[in-house]
């Protein structure tokens, strides 16, 4: 078998998969389940994988996971079943147990988990170019379709219809209380997690602007440390991957001095871009339990701002949900609606690759120190406050600005009704419960 590529930081182990599959349960999110098949298939799986030599350049990375980007539809949690199954079950690139730690990681950090897996699957196969190329194959089909709606809407929005427009608001009302149901079962167990919940949720209510949200975030992470007490958790195989620990500084740095130096650039250089760059950066910083908690977070960089319009923000946060890869870019929506320069396919590269370096700097940052975080209850105790807080912060985006800018009539409030129980009780995918709420809308405006 061929060596894997050296890059300054990074050592590459080769690992064997286990013979017998272990369900894992070390995480609220991670409730899925991934071991659906018997050890000996697994086995056998692994073993005819192993052989494998030909998927370890970056063009190899890029090209399996363009398929996954035009195939997983479903939101992060299917995404990440779509990768267990490519990359654990047929490709044996890791062991099952390695995989489900990398979830547990990924949903650590602030970001998408789903991105993240992929870069750091990237980058055990193929170094940072690998990274890049996993990230680059994932995410652009779905940017791409987006970019050409958001211009859709720039240059024919007259010719479209508004009840399709809005129908895809009034989706996006079932897309968010789907969100805001699944987190809150998983995230808000106890008394003290809803209660943490309910405050960030009126909190961010009564005080709207983005400082507000990244407040709400630092307190409960502070109430969390004092009021949780996490269980150890239990042993573990290692990652197939390890970042040395002067590369993780210097990824991390990068990270913090980003954060923190971009609203001081935006504030002494008055201009667009380093605007664009500051607001979507800091907004994929920030995003724990999911990418649907982008949005409130998007929304109060955006629009308030005039950047993007209230109704073009809901209509392509509905559009988002009928295409397959990460929710995150629903950036280069934005981006490419921008109602001043830059805009268009520059405006929405800007927001796109502003959005997700974040999530690689924390990822690669991260993993030589991951040990050390996931035996540390004080880091964990803090995390379960932040995550009850951003179920909070979404709730308030369900209400403001979802509810109120989509549901004016009793008709309104039907068509989403019948959106959420296709959703969560029919379970038809996502995509057609987008397109059949347009032509729903499309269809009421003509006969009412």
């Amino acid at each position: 078998m061929q060596s894997l590529p050296e890059e300054a930081g990074i050592e590459h182990r080769h690992l064997v998969a286990p013979t017998v599959s272990t369900r894992l349960n070390r995480n609220p999110l991670s409730t899925f389940d991934y071991y659906g098949q018997s050890p000996v298939a697994n086995l056998e799986s692994e073993r005819m994988a192993s052989t494998r030599s030909d998927d370890r350049s970056p063009w190899a990375v890029f090209l399996i996971f363009l398929h996954l980007g035009l195939t997983s539809f479903g939101g992060p949690i299917a995404h990440l079943g779509y990768f267990r199954d490519e990359f654990v079950t047929r490709r044996g690139w890791l062991t099952e147990r390695s995989y489900a730690d990398l979830v547990v990681l990924c949903q650590f950090l602030p970001g998408p988990a789903s991105s993240q897996v992929g870069m750091a699957l990237g980058l055990s196969r193929a170094g940072y170019s690998g990274a890049l190329a996993a990230w680059a194959g994932f995410t652009l089909p779905s940017a791409i379709v987006l970019v050409l709606f958001a211009l859709g809407i720039s240059s024919y929005g007259d010719a479209v219809s508004p009840g399709a427009l809005h129908g895809l608001k009034v989706v996006a009302v079932a897309v968010v209380a789907q969100a805001v149901w699944g987190m809150a079962r998983n995230l808000c167990t106890d008394v003290l997690r809803v209660t943490i919940m309910a405050i960030a949720a009126c909190f961010v209510l009564l005080v709207p602007a983005a400082w507000g949200q990244v407040g709400v975030i630092a307190a409960a992470g502070i109430a969390g440390l004092l009021l949780f007490k996490p269980a150890q958790t239990v042993e573990h195989d290692p990652l197939p991957i390890t970042v040395s620990h002067r590369a993780g500084v210097v990824w991390l740095s990068l990270f913090f001095a980003l954060l923190v130096g971009l609203p001081v650039l935006a504030q002494l250089l008055p201009n667009q871009t380093v605007a664009i760059v500051d607001a979507f950066f800091r907004a994929g910083s920030l995003v724990f339990g999911g990418g649907h908690v982008v949005l409130p977070l998007l929304q109060a960089e955006v629009v308030p701002s005039g950047w993007v319009s209230n109704e073009v923000f809901l209509a392509g946060y509905g559009a988002a949900q009928a295409v397959p890869g990460p929710l995150f870019t629903f950036a280069a929506f934005l981006g490419a609606s921008m109602s001043t320069a830059p805009s268009s396919w520059i405006g929405g590269l800007i927001a796109l690759v502003a959005i997700f370096v974040p999530s690689f700097l924390l990822v690669v940052g991260a993993l030589p120190f991951w040990e050390q975080l996931r035996r540390n209850v004080r880091t964990q105790a803090a995390l379960a406050g932040v995550n009850a807080a951003v179920v909070g912060l979404l709730l308030a985006a369900l209400y403001q600005p979802v509810w109120t800018s989509a549901i004016h009539q009793p008709q309104d409030f039907g068509l989403a009704l019948v959106a959420l129980v296709a959703l969560m009780f029919w379970k038809l995918p996502p995509w057609l419960v987008v397109v059949g709420s347009g032509a729903a809308g499309w269809l009421l405006s003509v006969v009412l």
